[in-house]
């Protein structure tokens, strides 16, 4: 059985019995669903009262040209046949929207590979209107900068990748775990294109900025005719991701409902579209991701648990700006180049208080925010040296000590009142610090301050009591 071919809704149309009759047994066989008529007609009738994937026409039938039945058969991948050959015909078919063509006569075993070419063709159109519709951009510069803070992490990815290219198919998903801006987009993108699949697609979807009522079809696809505006079959980003890579930015976004389908896609291989009645095969290289703890969703009840230990299989956390001061520099530069080579400028220097002042920052906008501060000191930019007035922490005194790699988070000229000061009443303070910085993220923000996550319980706990 072959999975292109199976569970597809295929029709054929020709003249012929006995062809028609093979043809048709031959994609049974190979776990196609077919209906095979022999009249212009009947082929019109077929096309505006069920939904199929492929259709193969006879160029001359009883009643009228195969290839007028193109105008019929929107969102169908069709292939002409005919026993006239010549450049004429195959060049008008594929001008009113076939995708290929086959001469009469022909051997079976030709037609998935012809098939295969059309959903290939499919794939591509499908994923290239879904950029060109998000315009989807990269997270900060146009290559990945690892670091000296980011080698354990990059022999991490190393492994998965090692892994994929001993398996070459089914490969397992990846989970990207980071605050908004660390980059994650950059990361997948990095995957994909060191991966055994760099040459394929890659689908990049924001799942936060999908509408709820829209999703499903987004996603999945749906079959002419399943809601109101269904007025043609549309396969959806799973399937325009066959054979490459889907990356879910956001995947906590999506409904329960989404989820369970998302994880019989990522388990099984297969699809259904909205108003269809066969399961699709498709082998698309899962990577989602999530600014949120994924983990802590889970115990909230606001994410599957089964697709959650499904993702975390392959778990990369994506540390924010500040946990990789000793990259600052180094990292800031590699973005000033890529940018200054944009704006066709050289690169230029930074300033000794703009070196100060990027280091001194806490970064809340990660990776995004330092390359938009670059660009824009870049585009303003100083001719003593790029440096950074805009951000919150400017030396405030050129004499005085400067928190040259922001781990003294203490204001040096601050000192003690006398009998004035609680010590339990600062921690809780600092507590509640981290926790609205981290949106409310318990897991976050005990990583802001470096302790586990029972302890911010435990002090919440011992305040409210």
């Amino acid at each position: 059985m072959n999975a292109l071919l199976s569970g597809r809704e295929i029709l054929v149309v020709d003249d012929e019995p006995l062809l028609r009759k093979r043809l048709a047994r031959f994609l049974e066989s190979e776990g196609s669903n077919v209906v095979a008529v022999s009249t212009f007609e009947e082929g019109k009738n077929a096309l505006e009262s069920m939904p199929f994937d492929y259709a193969l026409f006879d160029v001359h039938l009883p009643d009228g040209l195969g290839i007028d039945l193109l105008e019929f058969a929107k969102g169908v991948s069709c292939v002409i046949m005919t026993a006239d050959g010549g450049w004429e015909i195959a060049v008008e078919a594929m001008k009113r929207g076939a995708v290929d063509y086959t001469a009469k006569p022909f051997e079976l075993q030709e037609i998935p590979l012809i098939l295969a070419r059309c959903a290939n063709a499919k794939k591509s159109d499908r994923s290239r209107q879904h950029r060109l519709e998000s315009m989807d951009g990269n997270d900060g510069g146009d290559s990945l900068f690892f670091g000296d803070s980011l080698s354990e992490l990059k022999e991490k990815l190393e492994l998965i990748l090692a892994a994929d290219r001993r398996l070459g198919e089914r490969l397992p998903p990846v989970l990207l775990e980071g605050e908004t801006g660390t980059g994650k987009s950059t990361f997948a993108r990095w995957l994909h294109a060191k991966g055994p699949r760099k040459h394929t697609e890659l689908v990049v979807v924001n799942c936060a900025a999908l509408p709820e009522s829209l999703a499903e079809s987004e996603l999945f696809g749906h079959e002419k005719g399943s809601f109101t505006d269904a007025k043609e079959k549309r396969i959806g980003l799973f399937e325009a991701a066959d054979g490459g890579t889907l990356f879910l930015d956001e995947i906590a976004s999506l409904s329960p409902a989404l989820q369970a389908k998302a994880l019989v896609a990522i388990e099984e291989g297969k699809i259904r579209r909205i108003g269809g009645v066969g399961e699709i095969h498709v082998d698309a290289r899962l990577i989602a991701a999530s600014n949120r703890d994924l983990d802590e969703l889970v115990r909230e009840g606001a994410f599957r648990e089964d697709l959650y230990h499904r993702l975390n299989l392959l778990h990369v956390r994506i540390p924010p700006l500040r946990e990789r001061r000793e990259d600052i520099l180094r990292l800031a530069e590699h973005i000033g180049e890529q940018i200054a080579l944009r704006y066709r400028l050289e690169t230029l220097e930074f300033s000794d208080a703009g070196k100060r002042q990027l280091q001194a920052h806490d970064w809340p906008g990660n990776i995004r925010e330092l390359s938009h501060e670059i660009e824009r000191a870049i585009i303003l930019r100083n001719p003593a040296g790029l440096d950074f007035p805009s951000l919150a922490q400017i030396e405030a005194n050129a004499d005085g000590p400067q928190p040259l790699d922001g781990s003294d988070w203490l204001n040096p000229f601050w000192e003690f009142a006398d009998g004035a000061f609680d010590l339990e009443k600062a921690i809780d303070r600092l507590v509640d610090k981290a926790i609205g910085q981290a949106d409310g993220n318990v897991s976050q923000a005990a990583r802001l301050l470096g302790v586990p996550r029972d302890y911010i319980r435990y002090r919440k706990k011992k305040r409210d009591e």
